[in-house]
């Protein structure tokens, strides 16, 4: 019998990231199974299905999209085996409560290196206490877990690396390949009058920290159209950049779901220059759709794509260099295609999930 689990997070739907999808991905995925898995989260624009819990929550004022909530566990929340939490604040504080006061196993997903956020975040007087006062906070909450799951060996170095002693290990979130998969996609340049020349595209948060105004600066320098999905609070300034820059720029807004296999098809490179992810997951949907990406060498994103095989990295902040990693990407795109496709299950969400379903039984041994 599945073991009964209770998720905490501090973003959920209908807010668009890597730790919503992936949340609400594996409560899918979980059920199927025959288990069941509820979601503690910031109430908001969004009606819960059956086995999900908003609290009560208001908007947070200096980052768009995410929600300041009460540590609060609503009743109806399942009585669980495990408890799962996905964030290191209110929610997921609520969610350590949870575990003790059930006597329950206490997992902790590590989706955002939160310290390097702050620089975005606060003045420039604070950001070094900020960071540590992060870093410490993060170092707290992780050692209370049993479990610390970390989407990259990458990211699992850098838990260790805050001095947390408890187990970390390396899960990746996982992509559903049935569904990310090459598809035709002419239908998607003729909705969005995209042409028939090549494209090189972002989608995603358009967050300051993601870096996006390099990839504008890039694409000047290249003959080929730039589609980016999305939106955040970096998006006007993306726009008056590619403005700015000449560039023929396509800002879609946030695409459906749906919609989304046909934009990476279209694409001829996917383009990512963050330096803060924990894993990319956009970065593993487009290799699954055959596309190849280009990213930053940071953060995950140095074991998420393969050089020469699924795309090519370049240094952090030197656009010169991704420009000609994106040219190269466009001139190998028919190679590089076919082995992305060819990795496609070794990223799936049915591997994360039975290898989540590992990780469970071992805490409850």
């Amino acid at each position: 019998m599945q073991p009964r689990v209770a998720a905490f997070t501090d973003t959920y739907l209908p807010t668009v990231n890597g730790a919503t999808y992936t949340v609400r991905t594996w409560r899918e995925r979980w059920q199927a199974r025959g288990g069941r898995m509820d979601v503690v989260y910031p109430d908001a624009d969004y009606e819960p299905d059956p086995g999900e819990h908003p609290v009560a929550s208001l908007d947070f004022p200096f980052y768009e999209g995410y929600r300041l909530a009460l540590p609060h566990t609503p009743r109806g929340v399942v009585t669980p085996d495990v408890v799962h939490a996905h964030s290191p604040f209110a929610v997921g504080l609520a969610g350590y409560r949870y575990a003790r006061r059930q006597d329950a196993p206490f997992v902790v997903s590590y989706h955002t290196p939160t310290s390097e956020y702050v620089e975005y975040l606060a003045p420039d007087a604070l950001v070094a206490p900020l960071e540590r006062a992060s870093e410490r906070w993060e170092r707290f909450f992780l050692d209370r877990a049993d479990l610390v799951l970390a989407p990259s060996e990458r990211t699992c170095a850098h838990v260790r690396d805050l001095g947390v002693t408890t187990s970390v290990e390396a899960l990746s979130n996982g992509v559903d390949v049935e569904f990310f998969a090459p598809t035709e996609s002419a239908g998607f340049r003729e909705r969005h009058g995209l042409g028939d020349g090549p494209l090189v595209g972002y989608t995603g948060r358009h967050g300051y920290e993601k870096r996006l105004r390099d990839l504008v600066d890039a694409v000047a320098g290249l003959d080929a159209t730039l589609v980016v999905g999305g939106d955040g609070p970096a998006r006007d300034d993306l726009e008056a950049r590619a403005r700015e820059r000449d560039v023929d720029a396509r800002f879609l807004g946030f695409l459906d779901r749906e919609e989304l296999p046909a934009f990476y098809s279209a694409l001829d490179v996917f383009a990512f220059p963050s330096p803060v992810e924990t894993e990319g997951l956009v970065a593993l949907e487009a290799n699954a759709c055959g596309t190849p990406v280009v990213g930053a060498d940071a953060g995950a994103l140095v074991e998420t794509v393969d050089d020469g095989e699924t795309g090519y990295h370049y240094p952090v902040g030197d656009v010169d260099a991704f420009r000609d990693a994106i040219r190269r990407a466009l001139d190998e795109r028919a190679s590089l295609s076919e082995a992305c496709v060819a990795r496609r299950e070794e990223v799936s969400v049915s591997r994360a999930i039975d290898r989540l379903e590992a990780a469970y039984a071992r805490v409850l041994d």
